[in-house]
């Protein structure tokens, strides 16, 4: 075996090992934790609601093993076990452009995919948030966004990969630079046509009612100098009780979003504070700073893609025995977050220094103590554990563990 498919194994191998032992961890400290409420939380909620918070999670994670095995093995299968070398022969028997073959791969690898984690999704969605008390979603809702999803993936994500391929075909050695300008140019229009065009797709938005809680937010974003495109109310009650507020798009084309289950579970002060927290994201430009960061790796990567694609090794060490541009681009996409895995404690790390500045923004524009309040309101009706497992908090947590959040909030 060629030396880098012995790197891989031992980065597969290490990645994996430390994610069973990251799901152990956590599931042990919940559960040494969940007979007494932290102090900081102990009058504002209860035992039981704490309990029914550590059941939830560790039932996730637990569950979350299996589909963690069944990837690592699926990728194995893909690669070692000669999956994508089949698929790839399979089509090249229609004799197409190599373009056309690529796009017929790629599209076929992400179809089988999708269908090999429906299982997973279903038990998710009909077993364990059913359990608890948080799935809304019918058999009509879930089939309806699974075809809508697929048919979005092909109409949208088609065109894209045949520019992606014709540019590795056809642009020269700059190729990764011209499709490095396609993607941050196809990334940009997505950003911005999300909210108007592709979210209404799957869920109803309703601009929020005239009223004192209009009036409110109106008056916020005045103070903040914040313009969006409307500040409108999404239907997530209709596939979950878990609530949450955010805003998407840019420019011109912002849009402030709650969640129907939020007004419902917030009062006035706290909504105002929890809207604070979000646009001290856009003030203090965490928007505009990840994607940055995101076209910087987006380049990077596509740079080492094209060394790699040069060496007939990077194929055969991963069960590919002939070179192509699309066999290039699906081995790297599948490869390199078995790599990049030591690197989550950074991104969370930064993730969540981002979560305080913009609570330290909604501390000075409306109430530490109304934040507070809306926060430990959510964690309760969203399960929230309250103890996370520190190691594994620093690397999958993207928002501070609510504890160290709200005494960070209590300072101001």
């Amino acid at each position: 075996m060629h030396s880098f498919g012995l790197l891989f194994l031992a980065f597969f191998a290490l990645s994996l090992m430390i994610k069973f032992w990251l799901a152990h961890r956590h599931i042990s400290h919940i559960q040494n934790n969940r007979e007494t409420v932290p102090e900081a939380f102990s009058e504002k909620i209860s035992l039981d609601d704490h309990q029914k918070a550590a059941s939830y999670t560790t039932t996730k994670v637990r569950f979350g093993r299996w589909p963690m095995m069944y990837d690592a093995l699926l990728l194995l299968i893909w690669t070692f076990g000669g999956g994508l070398e089949l698929l790839d022969q399979s089509l090249r028997t229609l004799a197409l452009d190599p373009v056309y073959t690529g796009i017929a791969v790629i599209l076929s690898l992400m179809l089988i995919s999708s269908l090999l984690d429906l299982p997973f999704s279903i038990y998710s969605t009909f077993v364990i948030e059913e359990r608890f008390g948080f799935n809304r979603t019918t058999a009509k809702i879930f089939i309806s966004d699974l075809f809508k999803g697929m048919l979005l993936a092909l109409v949208i994500g088609t065109p894209l990969i045949w520019a992606v391929l014709w540019l590795m075909e056809t642009a020269g050695e700059l190729w990764w630079l011209y499709t490095w300008m396609v993607w941050t140019g196809f990334s940009l229009f997505i950003a911005w046509a999300y909210p108007t065009w592709i979210a209404p797709i799957f869920n109803k938005f309703t601009p929020l009612e005239e009223g004192e809680t209009l009036n409110r937010i109106n008056n916020l974003l005045n103070r903040c100098g914040f313009n969006s495109k409307g500040i409108f109310v999404i239907d997530g009650s209709r596939r979950s009780s878990h609530g949450n507020a955010y805003f998407s798009g840019f420019g011109k084309n912002k849009r402030i979003v709650f969640f129907d289950t939020l007004l419902k579970s917030l009062d006035d002060d706290e909504l105002e504070a929890v809207l604070a927290h979000e646009l001290g994201h856009f003030k203090r430009k965490h928007i505009i700073k990840g994607m940055l960061l995101s076209i910087s790796m987006t380049l990077l990567g596509l740079w080492i893609l094209a060394w790699l694609m040069q060496h007939d090794w990077f194929y055969n060490a991963l069960g590919v025995s002939t070179p192509s541009t699309y066999m290039a681009l699906l081995l790297f996409t599948l490869v390199v977050p078995v790599f990049t895995f030591l690197l989550s404690p950074l991104m969370s790390m930064l993730s969540r220094k981002n979560e305080f500045e913009a609570d330290e923004f909604a501390a000075e524009q409306s109430n530490a103590k109304d934040l507070i309040r809306a926060l430990v309101n959510m964690y309760k009706e969203n399960a929230s554990t309250l103890t996370p497992d520190p190691v594994y908090s620093a690397f999958y947590d993207s928002h501070p563990p609510a504890p160290v959040r709200i005494a960070h909030l209590a300072g101001h």
